[in-house]
């Protein structure tokens, strides 16, 4: 049996723009949480998050979608949102991350579908693609990579990488990652989120920052440390760090198998982001022959801060 932690529903009462129902696909002993919105029969959107997020990143990028007549999907990986957090750190792998979204894409049996991608959302969700090209019509790409030997890290990475392990600002216990949500939405300067998130006072927001932390710190509300080690694990396998755990060599088999993706591709990104650069989305879009929307003042999560925005952007695509 597989040790885990489940956080307790209540902590996700009452989250403001959040109105969605849970649903849950049995993964082995494990349960994974997903949003289903929108006619079981309509062409699907799988929104796909990364870390530290779930879910709830898509809070703003669901209703449009769904008034324009689809069926959004949007899981949360395994040790996020409301899905089950196995406490052994060493449980975590990007190869098991794919496998269990693949169990939920035929368990569900997800067909005509638009895949909707970032950060971690790129290796996991493109890995589907790659494999599965049947089961989709169309890729949004936003602000993430796929592993392959020409690949330059950006120093953004690196330092994100270099932040947990022994010595970085996050190789703590609980580290507050939905107070970093709350940063890099521009919502409290960087100089109060280094404050905060080091102890020095406690946190006090109201508003709208007050109920993004909210949503975001929900997932680890009331878990000890071991709860986690699903968020740990994300940075810790980037291929850069670790190739085995980060599935790089599949990686680059995904990365080159989909640069003659048949179907039509839309890169969306986020401008401002010093992890994934611009210069790097736009590389990519050209070697894919894909349309590329610049988001100038938005950074690594636009969902985040653009989410209706980008409905309007991905909608215009597909209907034109």
């Amino acid at each position: 049996m597989t040790e885990f932690v489940r956080t307790d529903d209540a902590h996700f009462d009452n989250l403001v723009g959040f109105p969605y129902a849970a649903r849950y696909h049995q993964w082995q002993d494990l349960r994974m949480h997903y949003l289903d919105e929108g006619p079981e029969d309509a062409p699907v959107m799988l929104l796909l998050h990364g870390m530290p997020t779930w879910s709830y990143l898509y809070r703003d990028v669901i209703p449009g979608l769904v008034a324009a007549g689809y069926r959004c999907i949007a899981p949360d990986h395994m040790g996020f949102g409301r899905s089950d957090k196995p406490t052994d750190i060493h449980w975590y792998t990007i190869a098991r991350h794919v496998e269990i979204l693949t169990s939920l894409i035929t368990a569900l049996d997800l067909r005509r579908i638009t895949l909707v991608c970032q950060d971690w959302g790129g290796p996991t969700g493109l890995a589907q693609a790659a494999m599965m090209p049947e089961r989709f019509d169309h890729l949004v790409i936003m602000n993430t990579w796929l592993h392959h030997p020409e690949y330059e890290y950006s120093q953004g990475i690196v330092n994100w990488n270099a932040s947990w392990h022994e010595g970085g600002r996050f190789h703590r216990p609980k580290p507050d990652l939905g107070l970093m949500m709350v940063m890099t939405a521009g919502l409290i300067d960087r100089e109060t989120y280094r404050t905060i998130s080091v102890g020095e006072k406690a946190a006090d927001l109201n508003g709208p920052a007050g109920e993004m932390y909210k949503g975001y710190n929900a997932p680890f509300a009331g878990l000890g440390d071991e709860g986690y080690n699903g968020a740990r694990r994300f940075p810790l396998s980037i291929p850069l760090d670790s190739y085995a755990n980060g599935n790089a060599a599949a990686q680059t088999l995904h990365y080159r198998t989909l640069l003659d993706w048949p179907k039509s591709c839309h890169f969306i990104w986020g401008c401002q982001d010093d992890v994934f650069t611009e210069s790097w989305g736009r590389q990519w879009a050209k070697q894919m022959k894909a349309r590329f929307d610049p988001l100038v003042d938005a950074g690594h999560f636009p969902q985040n801060t653009h989410g209706k925005q980008l409905a309007e952007l991905i909608l215009g695509y597909r209907s034109g």
